[in-house]
């Protein structure tokens, strides 16, 4: 019974650390992204190898090994949720007459915004662009949402940003 519950627990941490490290390698961190591939590693082969042996006689193994995958791939995205590592741009499109309003209240909380003329349908728009780290993406569309300005808000993970206000890397 022990066997299992390391199989199971020690696929989760495996997994979850698998998904960390893809999310930091992407993000340009290649150092943490290598240390956590080692210990990820020296996990796996302590689990394959627990598994492989005596498989014929117990496969109960391999369902372990494979629930302890599929935890491991939900929780590493809950983690990788919470630590919002890396940057967002945020597209806000709104009516003209409400562009400077909104750019007005995102900028007296430190946010850097630049405004852009857009064409909707119907009437002229403004595009605001926010790049931002993920960490501050909840704060930031809930100020827009509490601004009771009407918006079309789209988000974009990016890699790197050159310059600009508001975030030092």
């Amino acid at each position: 019974m022990l066997g299992y519950i390391l199989i199971f627990f020690a696929k989760i941490i495996e997994v979850s650390l698998s998904t960390v490290r893809v999310v930091l390698i992407t993000r340009g961190e290649k150092l943490y992204g290598s240390i956590i591939g080692f210990v990820e590693a020296i996990i796996w082969l302590y689990v394959a190898s627990a598994v492989l042996i005596g498989i014929t006689e117990n496969p109960f193994k391999v369902v372990i090994y494979a629930l302890g995958f599929a935890c491991g791939n939900y929780i590493g995205c809950i983690l990788e949720e919470k630590l919002a590592l890396g940057l967002i741009t945020i597209n806000a499109i709104v009516s003209e007459k409400d562009g400077e309003a909104l750019a007005e209240i995102l900028r007296t909380e430190n946010i850097g915004v630049t405004i852009i003329d857009a064409e909707g349908l119907k009437e002229d728009k403004k595009m605001l662009i926010l790049h931002v780290k993920r960490k501050n993406k909840s704060h930031i569309l809930k100020l827009i949402q509490n601004s009771d300005i009407n918006a079309v808000i789209s988000l974009t993970d990016i890699k790197t940003i050159y310059g600009g206000y508001g975030i030092k890397k």
